[in-house]
């Protein structure tokens, strides 16, 4: 038991710390209909830190992180401006673009990095098995910055949210905000790839909320929902992975999936 302590108990502080934010994030994604974006955001980030690492960067380090972060800044303007009235290009289909030619970029890219293997590896599923305290309470600390500025915004980044039907996008403002909103996602995924991998961070977001959306309506007690759906998910993902010596974030990603889909059969079995 004291070594399950020791070897898992920054693996699942990160996996907290990851679904405070994300289940939050992942409301706002339901309700935009734009249920790709953080896969998108996510592989922009990682193609970030791939071309960091062509220029000789170290993989993981500051520079690293910081070419991650311009790349992802650079995806969040994109995705601002391709928000139309119209619908004529639903923007699912820009992010999915954006999603694909960023996938291809990192493996082209990647292709050209003595480790390219690896690094590709360690971008999709993640090392948060080997997460550190000090990750993890630096990281902590910025979503919590990142929490604060949502909580000042709340009323600007509802309205965007939930609003499509009641002229909200026909306000001057929509596009800053809905540029501060996706900067704002940019940092969170930034991070969060760097210690979960892109494919454990889309299940952090979409999950918890896909999850909180079959018992609830309302986004406070989906907030609610996904965050206890996020963190038993998280404890028996990391449980698993220790006792069947499995990798961490493939498995939690594998736990998610089966939890939500045995939360579906339920509720379609209680009729609710």
């Amino acid at each position: 038991m004291t070594e399950f302590v020791q070897l898992m108990a920054a693996p699942f502080a990160a996996c907290l710390v990851l679904v405070g934010i994300h289940a939050y994030l992942g409301i706002h994604v339901l309700a935009r209909g734009v249920i790709f974006v953080d896969l998108a955001l996510a592989q922009i980030a990682a193609l970030g830190a791939a071309v960091g690492t062509l220029l000789g960067l170290e993989f993981g380090s500051n520079g690293s992180y910081a070419v991650a972060l311009a790349f992802t800044f650079l995806g969040a303007g994109v995705f601002a401006l391709t928000r139309t009235r119209e619908h004529r290009v639903p923007q699912e289909a820009t992010i999915g673009i954006a999603y694909a030619v960023a996938s291809a970029a990192t493996v082209l890219v990647m292709d050209r990095s003595p480790h390219g293997t690896e690094h590709v590896k360690d971008l999709l599923v993640g090392s948060i098995l080997w997460v550190t305290w000090g990750k993890v309470l630096l990281t902590a600390a910025l979503y919590a910055a990142i929490g604060v500025f949502h909580w000042l915004a709340r009323r600007q980044f509802f309205a965007i949210s939930y609003g499509s039907s009641s002229g909200v996008e026909s306000q001057p403002n929509v596009r800053l905000w809905d540029f501060l909103f996706y900067v704002s996602f940019g940092f969170v995924v930034t991070s969060s790839v760097q210690i979960a991998g892109v494919l454990l961070v889309f299940c952090f977001l979409i999950v918890p909320a896909v999850a909180a959306a079959l018992w609830a309506t309302e986004w406070k007690p989906r907030l609610i929902i996904g965050w206890i759906f996020g963190t038993v998910v998280s404890v028996a993902g990391c449980a698993v992975s220790y006792v069947w010596d499995l990798p961490t974030g493939a498995t939690v990603v594998v736990a998610f999936g089966a939890a939500v889909i045995l939360l579906a059969l339920v509720r379609r079995l209680s009729h609710v």
